[in-house]
């Protein structure tokens, strides 16, 4: 398990640190993950919405990168993440 010392000691609603826990249990070697929105609401007993202001409070602590990506029709696919540690 990771160390979230770093992550407690911010100002995060408890809706962004579970996210980020959740993101940070499904990212690979590089801190890379996909899962899509509604998949970490479902999981996680959130609606989208607050998924996303989890996300956006995230993106402000400079804890999560996002990076659209799209199918090869040009159609948007799921968000990409990076997660930063502390």
């Amino acid at each position: 398990m990771s160390n979230y010392s770093f992550l407690y000691r911010t100002n995060l609603e408890h809706r962004a640190i579970s996210v980020y826990i959740y993101l940070d249990g499904r990212a690979n070697s590089k801190g890379e993950c996909w899962p899509s929105i509604g998949r970490i609401a479902s999981d996680l007993k959130l609606s989208r919405r607050t998924v996303i202001r989890a996300l956006n409070d995230l993106r402000g602590a400079g804890l999560v990168t996002t990076e659209q990506r799209y199918r090869k029709d040009g159609g948007k696919s799921s968000l990409g993440f990076r997660l930063k540690t502390g």
